[in-house]
């Protein structure tokens, strides 16, 4: 049984930075053998995150969808711009809306006992850094166990080229190797 992985970037920005580096993760996944989905964040639309909605309307119905696709994976690959020295609201309410508590599911279902790698790239000279140590406590803090390297690409207008495919070779071995761990480590925990 191979390794799943769901791959999304925190960004609706149609010519994305990180929506270009989250298919290059996703690329890698599928070289290290894992069955891969891309989500488009875009794709989902959700309202910004409300308990007295959620009380009224229940969850949300794009949140549903992401959910039992988080539910159905055993991985993250999560890139994300940075805004203000922290990760995008659309990630922050993406995961508030996934850790809602559905009927059936246990508590935080969607992210405890998940594996994932963090990634992020910006016009920036830190490339978005500093979301990255806000994201990662995010993920621990609900129960997601986040591998120790991340990487984060600074000057993104020269990191890719026209198709979207990074220019740095060595680069996209790093990011290689950082998916092709997160993928044995999440054959290693199904194997347990």
């Amino acid at each position: 049984m191979s390794v799943k992985i769901l791959v999304f970037a925190g960004s609706l920005r149609k010519q994305s930075y990180n929506k270009q580096l989250a298919k290059v993760l996703a690329n890698c996944a599928e070289k290290a053998g894992a069955e891969v989905t891309y989500v488009d964040l875009a794709d989902f639309p959700m309202p910004i995150f409300n308990e007295d909605d959620e009380a009224e309307n229940g969850i949300h119905e794009n949140a549903l969808k992401l959910k039992q696709m988080m539910n159905d994976s055993d991985g993250f690959l999560i890139t994300s711009p940075e805004y203000n020295g922290s990760y995008s609201g659309l990630l922050k309410n993406t995961i508030d809306w996934a850790s809602r508590q559905a009927d059936g599911e246990s508590v935080l279902q969607s992210f405890k006992n998940k594996y994932a790698a963090i990634f992020a790239t910006s016009p920036g000279a830190f490339g978005g850094l500093r979301g990255l140590g806000q994201l990662r406590l995010l993920l621990s803090g609900i129960g997601t166990t986040v591998l120790a390297d991340q990487v984060a690409i600074p000057k993104a207008a020269e990191a890719f080229d026209e198709q979207g495919l990074l220019v740095s070779e060595k680069r996209l071995q790093t990011l290689q190797r950082i998916t092709t761990e997160l993928v044995k480590t999440c054959n290693r925990m199904k194997l347990d």
